[in-house]
């Protein structure tokens, strides 16, 4: 089975679309962008996973007891019943995509651990342009400063789900693609990922203009924690008297 995960507007889509194209059962019923929906009991299942977690105060959250505890009979009921038309299916190559999978990331791969795991990457500052479900995380039973800054809950998000994704031992199974390697050089990483999955991928027509659009915009789109992670992931950090940079918080 394979699953991506990677918080909204990470270019998410595009890699289910690939595997979708490639002969992937992706369920029963997908929206544009990929989705499998509908997606409610997804939600629910975020919304359990959320009482879990213990907000600190500032962008600060313990995970501990995510990673130790006993997965509730109530977030399977809710998994379950979203996957249900990709587990009730016969064919061998399966799987889902929606970008709420990574709220929960560290049970589903206890629940899953033989899965193939995608996480794919993009430019945080591109990230939080435009705006996602997952925005407001209160939505999903997630503490965090309260803010009247869009752009800055947006960047709390992204922040939330990369840290809760850090915390996780990485799975047997686990691969890390940035979307902006997949648009300017989408032949060598697809043979990473076919190298990865051991099926082939077909090819899909990707737009040059789907990366770097911070450069075109107006908006605040880099915040200092940023920071951290866009040295990990070879991403420019923005000169300080730039425009676009945000304070932390």
């Amino acid at each position: 089975m394979i699953t991506i995960i990677g918080r909204g507007h990470s270019g998410t889509r595009t890699i289910s679309h690939t595997l979708y194209a490639s002969g992937v059962y992706m369920g029963r019923t997908l929206n544009p962008s990929g989705d499998l929906v509908p997606a409610h009991a997804m939600y629910d299942a975020c919304r359990v996973f959320a009482r879990y977690v213990k907000w600190n105060g500032d962008l600060s959250w313990d995970f501990s007891r995510v990673h130790n505890c006993e997965i509730p009979p109530a977030f399977n009921r809710y998994l379950n019943r979203y996957l249900e038309s990709v587990l009730n299916h016969s064919r061998p190559l399966k799987g889902w995509k929606v970008p709420e999978t990574t709220l929960i990331f560290p049970w589903i791969l206890r629940l899953f651990p033989d899965t193939h795991f995608i996480f794919w990457i993009r430019n945080p500052r591109d990230c939080i342009i435009g705006s996602h479900k997952t925005d407001d995380m209160r939505d999903f039973g997630i503490q965090y400063p309260e803010t009247d800054d869009e752009r800055l809950r947006r960047a709390i998000s992204w922040k939330y789900q990369y840290d809760l994704v850090k915390s996780t031992p990485k799975p047997e199974r686990w691969i890390e693609v940035r979307f902006e390697d997949f648009v300017t050089n989408q032949d060598e990483t697809l043979e990473r990922l076919e190298d990865f999955l051991g099926i082939p991928l077909a090819r899909v027509v990707m737009r040059q203009d789907t990366i770097n659009r911070c450069r075109h915009d107006d908006g605040v789109n880099y915040f200092d924690f940023f920071e951290p992670a866009m040295r990990e992931y070879n991403y420019e950090i923005p000169q300080k008297s730039a425009a676009v940079v945000g304070a932390t918080l």
